[in-house]
């Protein structure tokens, strides 16, 4: 264990041990490791075993020299893949301990950072800060977006911001890798995933991959794994010929008396009301419905709550279904994204 503090580092050795049955496995193999935590926004985290070697081999074909933002931290497994593929073909990394929005922006500008690999969340953010009206971001050419579904109103609006950038949607698991994928346009949410290595099937209208990077299993859960190697998402998708749009995890949609309502689509038509910063919607438990829909709200500036629901609502039912109507507002002053920048599902009233 290596205990940073200012310019000094101190090496010691910890009392604990590493005896699970997989570190064995990759000792016997004699090949390096990488645990992975999962971000935990909707549970438990998990801790995901990997032979480093089979994450390691899609960076053997060298690619473009770009300068890259690390905005994904190195925890994630979109960091480490926008650090290898950034080294592996002699690009620059630009890294930063400051992740607000003003300050990515300058540092984009400063550095002439040509990728930015982020979240749908952060883009958000990106969006109400103004900062597309502040900053030039001339030399930007990719924004790669992942780790959330993306809200269909913001990937519109960021497209509206930058025409000329490519907006290409990312798909990646901690327990698979990272799978090469292409947008089918820069303001679509469909998107076409797999590549060498990998293999897609959508069950149940569920995804599964099949991945030779896949995971050696979890260190504190049971193996996800079917009996035939395929990896359960738990992403709820649509398809339409080679393209798949991610609805989002099976655990969030919401049974409304027999009807699916999923989360993001409500989202993206809220983002899309004036006044509104952030919105998380839920389900809740009812007696009669079975669930209901909850949305919690952070608005860009006071206004009497009575007054936004009721506007909410009357704005909701020209534009979808009522069963998909929040039955439940909440106004929040409480960021809803977590330090990685991804919506905290599972939140409860009382963090509220």
């Amino acid at each position: 264990l290596v205990n940073v503090e200012k310019s000094k580092a101190e090496i010691y050795k910890t009392t604990k041990g590493a005896t699970h049955s997989i570190y064995q496995k990759l000792r016997d193999a004699n090949t390096p490791g990488l645990v992975l935590f999962s971000s935990g926004s909707t549970g438990k985290s998990k801790a995901a075993v990997h032979d480093f070697s089979f994450l390691l081999n899609k960076f053997k074909v060298r690619k473009q020299q770009k300068r890259i933002l690390a905005f994904l931290l190195f925890d994630h497994i979109g960091g480490i893949n926008t650090l290898l593929y950034t080294l592996s073909n002699g690009g620059c990394l630009v890294t930063t301990h400051d992740r607000t929005p003003e300050r990515i922006a300058e540092i984009i500008d400063r550095y002439k950072v040509q990728i930015l690999p982020t979240s749908p969340t952060f883009l958000n953010l990106l969006l109400l800060r103004n900062v597309f009206e502040k900053h030039s971001l001339s030399t930007l050419e990719t924004i790669t977006y992942g780790t959330e579904v993306m809200s269909e109103s913001t990937l519109q609006r960021v497209h509206q911001k930058l025409p000329m950038v490519k907006l290409q949607q990312t798909y990646g698991l901690s327990e698979v890798g990272i799978l090469r994928s292409q947008s089918e346009a820069n303001d679509s949410l469909w998107v076409r995933i797999g590549g060498e290595g990998f293999e897609t099937r959508v069950v149940d209208d569920l995804l599964e991959i099949k991945a030779e990077s896949a995971m050696l299993g979890y260190l504190n859960a049971p193996s996800p794994f079917t009996d035939d190697g395929w990896f359960k998402t738990g992403d709820a998708v649509e398809v339409k010929g080679d393209y798949f749009k991610i609805l989002g995890r099976k655990s969030e949609i919401i049974n409304v008396g027999g009807e699916k309502v999923y989360p993001a689509e409500v989202e993206s038509l809220i983002l899309s009301l004036d006044g509104v910063e952030d919105v998380i919607v839920s389900g809740e438990k009812n007696p009669i419905l079975g669930n209901i829909v909850v949305a919690r709200v952070c608005l860009k500036s006071p206004e009497d709550q009575s007054k936004f629901k009721i506007r909410l609502r009357k704005y909701l039912s020209s534009k979808c279904e009522a069963f998909k109507i929040p039955q439940k507002i909440v106004v929040s002053d409480r960021v809803l994204h977590s330090a990685r920048f991804k919506k905290l599902r599972n939140m409860g009233d009382k963090q509220i």
